[in-house]
């Protein structure tokens, strides 16, 4: 193999948690793949393309579990090559996208239609979540196995709960035994519509509002047939204190389920919302002080193991007031990185780098979370004192919605490289590349192997 598709960083810190490695290094990529890590310097005779790393933190590849990237049917939110482009830009290597498109991903072939238009965009890597059930309607089941085999990492009826028990029990039961985990939107549908938390504001507002109990109650449930079923279940955008207590039953017996945590539930609070800003509607909603807290804390007593941006981009027209006719949500993966590591500061660094790799590839048995020679180069670099203001009008996304406009954050995505290719780093940094290796791809049984690895030691 020669030199001259390979590629050395050089001078980094180079932190992955996988490796219980903290130190200077140099990694060298080949091929696509991490080829060595050494602590040897630049070299004055290789032919690899050199890059002075100097300042950064150099991680395993970032992947946000938890996506919205609107194609197909709403192209005028967002596409997948403007949603890839800004998962690039805030430090990502892979993302996972969500079932809720129009039309949804219940069906094999839009499974592998989204797989390949993704590949087309030749960057950041795109993987599907599939429904449960069909029209995510919360009824008939969709085809799992079928979706599964063309390429879904997970199942989930994202957008709202899978609403008959019934069909999520027969669905945790017809693959049980399959990889895939089952991705849980918790909020009761009878409270759907609700503008905000359910709370002293709320009350004094006159708006109406969905309780902490509505997410709670439905995150017991699942994790109910979770127990039942022996089915993996996540738990999407944890906003409540009172979930956080039924995910610590759950995980005190054992039963393999994890919760996430976004940016906006462990920074703002339902006070954001006093001058009815449609900005800060989002699904579920910004919670009260004390449920802010108990986020953060279950960070780092290890409750909550992984980050998810919840990136849900929409026109400016869409967030329009008044606040009950805006759509919730805002575009999140250019900020998600910044504002997870201003929430938590304290929170030690190999923590934060593992919440945003190794545990997410292990949630969604992928490769990927890794450093280890012979992994994709897949590789995140960090500024870790580099303050940057949010400009949403600067996004990459479509979207230039954001609850964090105007805010300054200290950390900031400094170089973004799926298999081995430069798919973001600051202007003047480094030449683009315009070709890319063929992504770093194992057997099969390599693949479940290292999911199961990273599996145990999320669930540990």
């Amino acid at each position: 193999m020669s030199d001259s598709d390979a590629l050395h960083l050089v001078g980094a810190r180079v932190l992955d948690p996988s490796l219980s490695l903290d130190a200077v290094r140099t990694i060298v990529v080949q091929s696509g793949v991490i080829a060595e890590i050494s602590d040897a310097g630049f070299s004055a005779t290789a032919d690899a393309a050199q890059i002075d790393c100097t300042g950064m933190v150099l991680c395993p590849g970032f992947i946000d579990p938890h996506v919205h990237l609107r194609e197909p049917g709403e192209l005028h939110k967002e596409t997948l090559a403007t949603g890839l482009a800004a998962a690039a830009a805030g430090g990502f290597t892979a993302v996972a996208a969500m079932p809720n498109t129009l039309p949804p991903l219940d069906d094999p072939a839009r499974v592998r239609a989204l797989i390949d238009s993704a590949a087309r965009a030749c960057g950041v890597r795109c993987y599907p979540i599939a429904a449960v059930s069909m029209g995510r309607a919360g009824e008939a089941l969709a085809p799992l196995r079928s979706m599964a085999t063309a390429g879904a990492v997970a199942f989930s009826d994202d957008g709202c709960c899978t609403r008959s028990l019934k069909t999520l029990y027969h669905a945790a039961r017809l693959c049980a035994d399959m990889p895939q985990p089952f991705m849980s939107h918790c909020d009761d549908v009878s409270f759907s519509g609700a503008l905000m938390h359910e709370g002293e504001l709320s009350d004094y507002l006159g708006v109406a509002g969905s309780p902490s109990l509505s997410e709670a109650a439905i995150a017991a449930r699942d994790l109910l047939v979770a127990q039942a079923t022996g089915k993996t279940l996540h738990i999407c955008h944890v906003s409540a204190k009172e979930t956080l207590q039924v995910l610590r039953w759950a995980q005190s017996l054992g039963i393999r389920a994890s919760g996430e945590v976004t940016p906006h539930h462990l920074h703002l609070t339902d006070e954001s919302l006093r001058r009815f800003d449609a900005r800060y509607r989002v699904n579920p909603p910004l919670r009260a002080r004390e449920d802010v807290s108990a986020m953060r804390q279950a960070v780092r007593e290890r409750t909550i193991r992984i980050f998810a941006s919840d990136h849900a981009p929409h026109a400016e027209e869409d967030k329009q007031p008044p606040l009950s006719h805006a759509c919730t949500g805002f575009s999140g993966l250019e900020t998600a990185v910044g504002a997870t590591f201003e929430a938590l500061r304290g929170v030690p660094l190999d923590v934060m780098v593992e919440n945003y790799s190794s545990n997410v590839a292990g949630l969604l048995n992928v490769r990927g979370g890794t450093l280890a020679p012979g992994s994709p180069a897949d590789i995140t670099g960090l500024y870790l004192q580099r303050p940057w203001t949010v400009n949403a009008q600067a996004f990459k996304s479509k979207g230039r919605n954001s609850a964090f406009a105007g805010l300054t954050f200290q950390v900031r995505p400094a170089l973004t490289i799926v298999a081995g290719r430069i798919v973001y780093a600051p202007e003047g940094m480094v030449p683009p590349q315009t070709t890319a290796p063929a992504y770093a791809r194992g057997s099969r049984a390599e693949l479940q192997a290292h999911g199961a690895e990273l599996r145990g030691r999320l669930h540990a």
